[in-house]
């Protein structure tokens, strides 16, 4: 089994470009089964999630054309097949294909989605959703068989801001006769993306990135086109580390107003960075000063950041404090860096940080996608060698990391 093997201590100097937004791409290439022919996506990431989803693209009949960072999709010959658990237990975004079978078929069969372990993370918004379109869901084992004989657009209120519930019931709306309005919807950068991508198949979408959507059904979609945003949670990852070794180091094709959260809290720390020109020009923040974090929907601070943003803290003076509100399991990498040598304390979905601490290289297993990016930024922070384990995890959300790395002067590399 491939590890992560760094070696800590190294200045950040250089440009690291941001790819496209893995949150984004899982969710566009199954909404890309709604074109009745073809569609072409741009800038998609090339991680881990993206293999499993063409792969299961591969099992529906559709042919994916790759050149780069663009795939165009022909679904001329999509086939409403079972998606088996081999594929959909891979990643969590395997239930967007449960929208849009269900928009193009009316029925659909699929095993559990997976994805990391941080906490629960049920699907009944999409179910209640799903049956408030018309839809009969059964659960057979492991299995969902979701069935309509049609989808009636109607009035959807979500009891969470949920961003998959509403991706989902937007794409499995598109299919449906009359109009769907989805109220209390989440209002995430990766919404407006999808719905883009819907509008330029010929779907009538109004509000995306608003809490009410507005969707017309429409059953003879084609051809959509649309481009991949920048991943604002890698972006935000990179001008963390900035925070932490840089060297007027420049993170590269961002949209500022899709980190605006962070940048504020980068602020309180103390960083010293400039934003122009959709990059960030950030050095290491010599004194960081201690803060309080609240994860919260967007625009809200991103729960896929706090794990990273806490490694940041373990180096501020004074007491810090983050409240996880999203997923109650999300602290465990926060004890992995207690191994080696911060101070945190998780009690319930709050956890202390004690700083500023010296870290030291340890033998390691990352624990999900984002505890595994905090395990990288603690260990180039680290003194000595630190060896990670379970580095599929990270590369199912990190587009060339190491290279990324290694290119601004990190000392990492994956060994066997």
């Amino acid at each position: 089994m491939p590890r992560l093997k760094i070696i800590g201590g190294n200045t950040l100097s250089g440009t690291i470009s941001i790819s496209g937004a893995k949150n984004s791409a899982v969710a566009l290439l199954p909404a890309a089964l709604l074109s009745k022919t073809k569609s072409t996506i741009f800038k998609v990431p090339k991680i881990r999630d993206i293999e499993y989803l063409l792969k299961i693209l591969d099992v529906l009949n559709c042919k994916c054309k790759i050149d780069k960072d663009m795939i165009e999709i022909d679904t001329s010959n999509l086939k409403n097949a079972p998606i088996p658990e081999e594929l959909s237990e891979q990643m969590r975004a395997s239930y967007y294909f449960m929208g849009t079978l269900l928009a193009r078929f009316k029925k659909v069969e699929i095993s559990f989605p997976g994805g990391c372990h941080i906490g629960a993370r049920p699907i009944d918004l999409h179910i209640k959703g799903f049956e408030a379109l018309g839809a009969k869901v059964e659960i057979i084992k492991n299995k969902y068989i979701i069935t309509a004989d049609e989808l009636i657009g109607t009035r959807i209120y979500l009891d969470f801001a949920s961003v998959g519930a509403t991706i989902n019931l937007m794409l499995a709306a598109a299919g449906a006769k009359g109009q769907t309005i989805i109220e209390n919807a989440a209002r995430e950068p990766e919404i407006v993306n999808v719905a883009s991508f819907l509008i330029s198949m010929g779907c009538n979408i109004t509000g995306a990135g608003t809490s009410t959507i507005v969707i017309d059904g429409n059953d003879n979609l084609d051809n959509g086109v649309t481009e991949v945003f920048p991943d604002r949670i890698e972006a935000s990852t990179y001008v963390i580390l900035g925070a932490l070794i840089g060297k007027d180091l420049h993170i590269k094709g961002i949209i500022k107003d899709h980190i605006e959260a962070v940048i504020i809290k980068l602020k309180d720390v103390g960083a010293d960075f400039i934003v122009k020109n959709g990059e960030i020009i950030i050095s290491k923040c010599e004194h960081p000063k201690a803060t309080n974090v609240t994860t919260q929907v967007f625009p809200g601070f991103p729960t896929d950041v706090q794990q990273t943003f806490t490694v940041l803290l373990t180096q501020a003076e004074g007491t810090s404090t983050i409240t996880e509100t999203i997923y109650e399991s999300r602290f465990v990498s926060a004890g992995l860096l207690n191994e080696m040598g911060a101070k945190t304390d998780a009690n319930g979905n709050l956890l202390t940080i004690e700083g500023p601490t010296n870290l030291e290289g340890k033998e390691l297993y990352i624990p999900d996608l984002r505890g595994g990016a905090a395990l990288v930024l603690a260990g180039l922070i680290a003194k000595g060698e630190t060896i990670l384990d379970n580095i599929p995890l990270l590369l199912r959300g990190y587009e060339d990391i190491v290279e990324k790395l290694t290119a601004v002067g990190a000392n990492l590399e994956i060994i066997e």
